[in-house]
């Protein structure tokens, strides 16, 4: 049932983990939305721009060697830069600048637009690039943006040697289109990216809530088994004392009640539970004649079922998901004053869920039958207690059980093993998340 309601809220989203989920994958996927977005912004821009510019110089490399202005020497280099500078300029270029290989301007020509913004460009030094290069300007005060282009010439040389033979400058005033062109281009690459990172989160969602539900199952199987197991070996532990199973129940519960008033939780509630089950699990190693002896035990008798604490204690400890169970196995025989055994622990050297256990223990054992008792009324059960907290009990355990005493009472009155079973099953439930 506990499966088959957590199947339900997977699949309808409802549950905490998949809300919790489902905000922290669209926190990082509007993240991933917000940094992809102008990243691809930059990156759609800058290709473009650099496409525009490649484009320009491979333009002026082929008029410029259509014009044989690539090797400006000779008493014709200034004819033919001139020649090659008014055929580039007005076409992708607005400006065109030939120089020598010394960096001396043998021709410029210019269109309109570039004659409007060339007195405002700025300065640079005489060339001397060995790569093509390029500037990418905005004018103070002017909306246009403007490339400016460096192309060194090259020719070979009678020795068979690449040399330098000069320079080709170009200045490209974008357009309104292109710019336009790049715009649009910059923004499908920037809601594409975002796009994509929120895709990627709405995929990746139903993934893990998928993994998640599987591990959660698989732990709550497990989970399961180990009260399962919890389960049999303290009724095994009873049926070996003569008793039943149900006072293991009840001091269950009624520590798990009082600790609940306690504030405890966690991994602190679930190892009261385990240790207050399984407190008696050194019983087992307590020989028949003793354990079972009917009438009273002489000394050496005594310490030999004393010795069921630490065997207990060895029981359980090394075995990981019984490890907290130690708590409350090695000290429930312990007292606030420090008269208990085996190791005479006092006040809050006794752990809490020891001091808890030991109430909720005394209590059932008075309230209940037993061949060689008659169980004692609510009254007379709580003027015991109340007669021993300060010296067996910690008085602020008391002062968490005195309120829901008589309601426990109450409720653990005529219960037999099944009913007992029920109320620890559904603190078991609340406390193990199962």
């Amino acid at each position: 049932m506990a499966a088959l309601s957590q199947e339900a809220r997977i699949v309808a989203g409802m549950n905490t983990f998949n809300r919790r989920t489902a905000i922290r994958i669209t926190a990082i996927s509007v993240l991933l939305a917000v940094l992809a977005s102008p990243l691809a912004w930059f990156v759609a821009r800058e290709q473009a721009e650099e496409a525009t510019v490649s484009l320009g110089m491979e333009e002026s490399r082929r008029l410029l060697r259509h014009f044989d202005a690539l090797a400006l020497n000779g008493p014709e280099a200034a004819d033919k830069a001139a020649k090659a500078a008014h055929a580039i300029a007005g076409g992708l270029f607005d400006i065109a600048e030939l120089y020598d290989a010394e960096g001396h301007k043998l021709a410029v020509a210019m269109s309109v637009e570039g004659t409007s913004v060339e007195a405002r460009l700025p300065e640079h030094l005489s060339p001397a690039h060995r790569g093509a290069s390029y500037e990418s300007l905005r004018l103070d005060g002017d909306a246009r943006w403007i490339l400016r282009i460096f192309v060194p010439l090259q020719d070979v040389a009678s020795d068979g040697q690449t040399r330098i033979s000069g320079y080709f400058e170009g200045v490209r005033v974008v357009p309104d289109w292109q710019r336009e062109e790049i715009r649009s281009h910059a923004l499908h690459a920037a809601l594409l990216a975002g796009l994509a990172s929120l895709l990627c989160g709405a995929v990746i969602y139903p993934v893990v809530v998928r993994l998640s539900a599987d591990n959660q199952r698989k732990a709550r199987e497990v989970l399961d088994s180990h009260i399962s197991m919890m389960d049999a070996l303290g009724r095994a532990i009873a049926k070996r004392d003569s008793d039943t199973g149900a006072h293991n129940y009840r001091v269950a519960w009624i520590a798990t009640r009082i600790a609940e008033r306690l504030g405890l939780q966690g991994h602190a509630m679930q190892a009261l539970i385990a240790g207050s089950f399984l407190h008696d699990v050194g019983k087992i190693g307590i020989p028949d004649a003793i354990l079972l002896k009917p009438g009273k035990l002489d000394d050496d008798e005594f310490d030999t079922m004393r010795s069921h604490v630490q065997q207990g204690e060895e029981i359980v400890t090394g075995i990981g998901w019984l490890e907290g169970a130690a708590a409350v196995v090695a000290g429930h025989h312990e007292k606030w004053n420090g008269a208990g055994y085996p190791r005479g622990l006092a006040g809050e050297a006794i752990p809490l869920a020891a001091r808890i256990f030991a109430v909720a223990d005394v209590f059932d054992a008075l309230c209940s039958k037993r061949p060689y008792k008659a169980p004692l009324g609510f009254e007379a059960a709580m003027a015991i207690l109340e007669r021993d907290s300060g010296s067996h009990f910690d008085p602020a355990v008391m002062g968490a059980f005195r309120p829901i005493a008589r309601e426990i009472f109450e409720r653990l009155a005529d219960c037999d093993e099944d009913q007992a079973r029920q109320l620890l099953d559904e603190r078991v439930r609340l406390h193990f998340g199962i």
